[in-house]
């Protein structure tokens, strides 16, 4: 195993993290384990994260900080809504339901009633900015005259509800037997789905 260096260290502990959540869980998770994975002493990894809890913090914004610039632009600008809407949900879509990030709502989901902090964290870092952001996107469309809603808070809770029920499905389901799913389409349906819910006229 090659050496770790500071350098990298904190990446390779946010990767060995984001594998041993996927495989075990939560509760099961066992901070020695991540230390293995990435080739360090429990006392080392101790120096870098706290605790467990921590370390699950900071996979969250590490996932929220390299994925929205990647979803929507900061600044919408002129860009027509409808186009920016369709990207998003695809894009969304197909990383939210990739293995390394699917494991994470079925991770709050499955654990946190049990573990209350950790999923009002992720609510407040993760949701919140998700929703945030799509509720901009289609408040932009209504200022352009291109989309008409009466509530476009509650519509985007509709969009990344699609979203969400993909990772379940690939994180969920699909392990215990059901139907491979099409993510690219069920994508493009829900895209259009939503768009023709929006659009005016």
């Amino acid at each position: 195993m090659p050496r770790v260096t500071p350098a990298d260290r904190r990446d390779r502990i946010i990767d060995a993290a984001r594998a041993e959540f996927a495989t075990r869980g939560f509760a099961a998770a066992r901070m020695e384990d991540v230390g293995k994975r990435v080739g360090i002493s429990r006392a080392a990894l101790y120096l870098a994260f706290e605790s467990k809890e921590a370390l699950f913090r900071a996979l969250v914004c590490e996932v929220i900080t390299e994925m929205m610039p990647a979803l929507l632009p900061g600044d919408y600008g002129t860009l027509p809504a409808p186009a920016l809407l369709r990207a998003f949900v695809k894009n969304a879509m197909k990383r939210m339901a990739s293995p390394d990030m699917a494991f994470l709502p079925r991770l709050i989901v499955g654990e946190g009633r049990n573990f209350p902090e950790l999923a009002r964290f992720y609510h407040e870092t993760a949701t919140i900015c998700v929703l945030g952001a799509v509720e901009r996107l289609i408040i932009h469309g209504i200022e352009r005259g291109e989309f008409a809603c009466a509530d476009a808070k509650m519509a985007a809770h509709s969009v990344t509800g699609g979203i969400v029920h993909a990772a379940l499905w690939r994180s969920v389901f699909e392990p215990v037997g059901a139907d491979v799913l099409d993510v690219d389409w069920l994508a493009e349906c829900h895209a259009g789905l939503v768009l023709a819910g929006l659009r005016v006229g």
